[in-house]
């Protein structure tokens, strides 16, 4: 499997959703920044699950939770129109200089 970019994943993510027709007006799922915020935090949440009540966990499972969270972050990031990696690598600048205990 070969290594794709953000945009790259973005295209992919947004042909999906395309695909299901849920950019359409009429759609039940709307995607607008509202639904897409809403959304990112439920499957957040679902990673938790995972974790509950011990620290094992099944791999494969909680990677499909992670991908659903990182396809919610791109497409978030792209329909406000956020550079979702010029936002990334300001923040890691930002991070560097900040102090922990």
């Amino acid at each position: 499997m070969t290594s794709k970019t953000i945009d790259e994943l973005t295209t992919l993510m947004h042909n999906f959703v395309r695909s299901k027709g849920w950019y359409k007006a009429n759609s039940k799922r709307p995607q607008t920044p509202r639904n897409l915020s809403i959304s990112l935090a439920l499957e957040a949440a679902e990673i938790l699950e995972h974790f509950q009540w011990n620290e094992e966990f099944n791999k494969e499972d909680l990677a499909k939770e992670l991908a659903d969270v990182a396809l919610y972050l791109l497409q978030l990031a792209d329909v406000a129109e956020i550079d979702l990696e010029k936002a990334i690598l300001d923040k890691l600048e930002v991070n560097a200089s900040r102090e922990w205990d």
